[in-house]
């Protein structure tokens, strides 16, 4: 069963209508402004999410990438042999 209710509707029946997306109903929640709209989707810890360790070792590299701390194939250069030099050099 899909459900569609404005934002207003979802504030006012938030409950029972999470209550229904549990037991397996589709709900979509639409802007009256905007157009855009929402599904509510539920979630278990077996969900995959970015921790703050992740999280930070992507912070991380943006800023290395950034910094030109990079390492780039050459021209012609077979993958096994840019990872024997970017081997020697790490």
């Amino acid at each position: 069963m899909v459900y569609q209710v404005t934002t207003r509707e979802f504030r006012d029946r938030q409950k029972s209508l999470l209550d229904m997306v549990d037991k397996g109903a589709n709900v979509i929640i639409r802007r009256s402004r905007g157009g855009k709209a929402y599904v509510i989707t539920p979630i278990d810890e077996n969900d995959l999410y970015f921790s703050p360790e992740m999280i930070a070792k992507i912070d991380k590299a943006v800023e290395q990438v950034k910094n030109g701390e990079v390492y780039a194939m050459n021209d012609n250069e077979s993958l096994d042999d840019f990872l024997d030099r970017v081997g020697d050099e790490i």
